[in-house]
């Protein structure tokens, strides 16, 4: 426990051998902020504003060799471990009180190769660095929604985006990768090398080291793509639902729709009458022609009369946008999930519900339909286990005053208890962990052995624990 006015970062550095932590210091190309340094309260902070660590030392890598020396120091120093990418991680596993913090976030080169539809990534660049390049020749890899979002911690994951159910997961699109183990050591982790660190890496997180770069697969996507954005007034939810359940029976791979219950923004784009009111809205992506998306869509548009339909065609780096306003840097979150086997009637109740009691009129229930690519995969191809189970819910909570904690963290966990003791939900998607307590069994299934053993191999002494943790104890 930290001194009386000194916090943990700065005790744990009152412990340490002022000559050991110099000669690191010395040694790294990047920079080292320490507690005492301007630059530091900046440097600590994350996007969720719940989290508020004092590590001692962060260590802003300029490349592969900081991180190296920067994992080798905290292993021989007996210090915790944390590893942030773009800070994004709704637990705020990007820090650590009294450790070391690997900042990955000035190591954002994206590199493409058209010719080969391959595109290499830097572990600190977040989903907008990698569109900005990528769409430069009307290319992308499948990642998230939000493009402030590292691709690191969204691919190690999972990776839930517009174009999963066309192309998969994004951590489906992954090709190879550069990895900082425990010991120090740089290894290439691909089909051919290290293949079991490659199995594990896609999808059992950040457990097994820090990946340092990432190489993608890549798909033509745009410039333009149709969306499909229509707001229902909650009063029509259940008919909006059912017509959600029903289009998700069969519709086609290059669709990928999610439905939220949500509080109508204070926009021009809505009427005012409508301001401050409970929707049921449907956000989706068609990756093909306007008419087509047109045709497939009307059932959804057409299921109530809208509050507001803000369909269009839009540049897909625009829908890559498009919801970054709703998750400023700051606010506070705490998000859950489980995955859904069957829309019954029950669960489509639950999540109106759900929203009705939502404590904050920023916070939404999400639907999420999976399936198509993401279901290409074997369940045990990847670490990532939840393949066939056709939805995923999410209960984000989202809020601004620090006394409505309690309140939005039980309206998620209860939400989710709820859906689970219907008897048709169970699981838990690994980048929506709550404050990262869930069970590896939840999250992992029937890989988590084999996790385990990999886990054995390349950290035995679970240095790299920030995170949902893989055990190898067992």
């Amino acid at each position: 426990m930290a001194q009386t006015g000194v916090n943990d970062g700065e005790a744990t550095l009152e412990r340490l051998d002022d000559g050991a932590v110099e000669s690191f210091v010395a040694g790294i190309h990047g920079e080292v902020l320490r507690p005492s340094d301007a630059g530091y309260e900046e440097a600590r902070s994350l996007w969720n504003g719940t989290v508020d660590k004092h590590p001692a030392l962060i260590v802003r890598c300029a490349g592969t060799a900081d991180v190296v020396d920067a994992v080798s120091f905290a292993r021989e120093q007996d210090l915790p471990l944390a590893v942030r990418g773009g800070g994004h991680n709704v637990a705020g596993t990007a820090t650590c009180d009294g450790g070391v913090v690997v900042d990955l976030s000035a190591m954002t080169g994206v590199f493409v190769d058209r010719d080969t539809r391959r595109v290499r990534v830097q572990g600190g660049a977040t989903i907008g660095d990698v569109d900005r390049e990528t769409q430069l020749h009307g290319l992308a890899v499948p990642l998230g929604v939000v493009s402030e979002t590292g691709v690191a911690g969204l691919t190690l994951g999972g990776g839930v985006g517009h174009l999963r159910r066309e192309h998969g997961l994004s951590l489906d699109n992954l090709t190879g990768v550069e990895v900082v183990t425990a010991d120090g050591e740089v290894r290439t982790a691909n089909a051919d090398a290290n293949p079991d660190l490659f199995w594990a890496v896609r999808g059992g997180g950040g457990n097994f080291g820090v990946v340092t770069s990432f190489e993608y697969r890549l798909h033509e996507v745009g410039p333009e793509v149709p969306v499909l954005f229509v707001w229902h007034p909650m009063a029509d939810a259940a008919r909006a639902l059912r017509a959600f359940r029903d289009y998700a029976a069969h519709a086609p791979p290059e669709s990928s729709v999610v439905a939220f219950a949500a509080t109508v923004p204070e926009l021009d784009e809505f009427p005012e009458a409508s301001w401050g009111s409970l929707a049921l809205a449907f956000l989706g992506c068609y990756d093909g022609p306007a008419d087509v998306a047109d045709a497939e869509f009307r059932p959804i548009r057409e299921a109530a009369d809208p509050v507001a339909d803000l369909s269009e065609s839009m540049a897909y780096t625009d829908l890559q946008t498009l919801l970054d306003e709703d998750y400023p840097d700051g606010r506070n979150y705490y998000w859950k999930s489980t995955y859904v086997d069957e829309l019954t009637d029950e669960v489509l109740e639950l999540v109106a519900r759900s929203a009705e009691r939502m404590p904050s009129p920023l916070s939404t229930v999400d639907l999420w339909h999976l399936g198509g690519a993401i279901d290409d995969v074997p369940p045990d191809a990847t670490a990532y286990p939840h393949r066939g189970r056709p939805f995923m819910l999410t209960f984000e909570a989202n809020w601004e005053d620090d006394a409505d904690t309690e309140a939005n963290v039980e309206w998620a966990r209860s939400g989710v208890e709820r859906v689970r003791s219907t008897g048709v939900a169970s699981g838990a998607y690994g980048n929506f962990p709550g404050d990262g307590t869930e069970t590896g069994r939840l999250l992992y299934g029937d890989n988590y052995d084999r996790l385990v053993a990999v886990k054995r191999r390349y950290d035995p002494a679970n240095l790299f624990h920030r995170n949902q943790n893989v055990d190898p104890t067992g």
